[in-house]
């Protein structure tokens, strides 16, 4: 069902709307420049498919798997990415707008040059992913493990990693991405690690 009316809309240049696909499995799928509007993804598995340039528009990804399939310059708006796996996913260039991540598993993925805007994640796994030359505006982030994960060239300012882990987190020599973040007492130690500071 999911791969017939994707290759409709492709044919169409219509996008897919208002549709809730369950239990499904999508493999090697090129899904690129396709709009899903008010979609329900439950329980949903995509292998090695391809979103380039599409757009989601009040989608929900619930319990779904897409680890390592390819988002590159998506733009998402009030949508919500639920209990899902997307471990190693590209959503390099991607615009989030009023969308929520929560209680899912992003380690590895790709988010460089990434816009957030009023976004939220709660309670993910984002170890090790790249954040690199990301915008944050008004993101909440809350019981988020962003262990060893890559913020070089992204200003940190305002944004409260106080209820994070942030161990081994990497930035650029000067430290800059840091100002104005706010941490809590406990994770100082971290960073004083990162500026070469020694706790006696």
């Amino acid at each position: 069902m999911l791969r017939e009316q994707i290759d409709e809309a492709k044919s169409t240049e219509d996008p897919v709307e208002g549709a809730t696909f369950e239990n499904e499995t999508l493999t090697d799928a090129d899904c690129s420049k396709l709009d899903f509007k008010l979609v329900t993804f439950q329980d949903c598995r995509f292998e090695r498919c391809t979103f380039l340039r599409v757009g989601f528009y009040n989608v929900r990804f619930v319990k779904c798997d897409f680890s390592n399939c390819n988002f590159t310059e998506s733009y998402w708006k009030q949508s919500c990415i639920e209990s899902c796996r997307g471990d190693g996913a590209d959503m390099n260039c991607n615009h989030f707008k009023e969308t929520t991540f929560f209680d899912s598993s992003l380690c590895y993925a790709n988010f460089t040059k990434s816009v957030w805007e009023s976004c939220s994640l709660k309670d993910c796994l984002c170890k090790e992913a790249f954040f690199t030359e990301s915008r944050f505006k008004k993101l909440k982030l809350g019981n988020v493990d962003l262990s060893r994960a890559d913020f070089f060239k992204t200003a940190l300012k305002g944004i409260d990693l106080s209820d994070c882990i942030i161990t081994g987190i990497m930035v650029s020599d000067t430290f800059r991405e840091l100002y104005g973040v706010k941490i809590g007492i406990l994770q100082a130690a971290d960073i004083a690690v990162m500026l070469g500071v020694k706790i006696v």
